[in-house]
């Protein structure tokens, strides 16, 4: 890697750190005791794994955390009973179904998604606050990984208005709601996915550059176009054991202005913006 001596790489954990300590901060401040219910349904390593991180990041912020563990074999109706609890519960104040969930349940997933109350669901995935992020409503709850990357890239440059951001991905998770982030900020956004046609010209285009599709090293270095911020979203596993992105980092580190690492890039902060979404949850009832 010849990286270019002026490429800032971004770094997501110290960015993600800071924000702990202004959650904890504003948690003392306001007397707040915040609690997040997690859904952990199954025994698939990487979402224990997943949980068990978020976990820690509440303690360490003074968020009251409660796991609810189910197992593989449970039903719809098992799942939707305790989404109905948690809405119930005052000390619950932001609930968060961990997905996926195991192959026979996800033809359900998306309804039990909607069975969680909106002001409550700090994944941002109900209907409700997918519809006000249209909308350009500021109450509703934004997804933690479009909101966290949106934070990266405002760490590099505050005022995105005229910028022209490429998107790879459409997903409703991420792709979708970071469109519309950027646009909010008053970026020109093309949206790209599987049937783009010459998707390599439209990331040369790019200002900023978002890809999420979980393809290994799929963006190449001559791919960016040179000056441009790239957020890399995708975390894909190799043979070898090894983490990588969905780019090319040592060929991209060579022309982008910044870019996120992976690990230690966009995944931290989706954590910390899982507990900003709780603690804005409970300042607000």
């Amino acid at each position: 890697m010849n990286k270019n001596p002026q490429t800032h790489i971004i770094d997501g954990k110290s960015i993600a750190a800071r924000l702990r300590e202004t959650l904890a901060e504003e948690i003392t401040r306001r007397n707040l005791t915040p609690g997040l219910a997690v859904i952990l349904v199954g025994d698939d390593p990487a979402s224990h794994v997943y949980v068990r991180n978020k976990m820690t990041a509440c303690e360490k912020t003074g968020i009251k955390s409660f796991e609810h563990r189910l197992g593989q074999d449970s039903r719809k109706e098992d799942i939707a009973a305790l989404i109905t609890a948690l809405n119930n519960d005052s000390q619950v104040h932001g609930i968060l179904l961990q997905l996926p969930l195991p192959p026979a349940l996800a033809m359900v997933q998306d309804a039990l998604i909607q069975m969680i109350a909106p002001h409550k669901d700090v994944d941002g995935l109900t209907v409700t606050n997918a519809g006000k992020l249209i909308l350009g409503m500021p109450d509703g709850m934004v997804p933690c990984t479009p909101q966290g990357s949106l934070l990266l890239i405002k760490e590099i440059q505050k005022d995105l208005t005229g910028c022209h951001a490429v998107i790879i991905g459409r997903s409703s998770l991420f792709g979708k709601p970071m469109g519309q982030l950027l646009l909010a900020e008053n970026c020109t956004v093309t949206q790209c996915h599987s049937k783009t046609r010459d998707l390599p010209s439209l990331c040369r285009q790019a200002d900023i550059l978002v890809v999420a599709v979980g393809r290994p090293h799929m963006v190449k270095g001559d791919w960016i176009k040179p000056g441009a911020i790239v957020i890399d979203v995708g975390i894909n596993r190799t043979p070898e054991g090894t983490l990588v992105g969905d780019v090319d980092f040592d060929e991209a580190v060579k022309t982008a202005a910044a870019i996120t690492p992976v690990p230690g890039g966009v995944g931290p902060m989706t954590i910390a913006c899982l507990l900003r979404n709780t603690v804005r949850a409970a300042g607000e009832l």
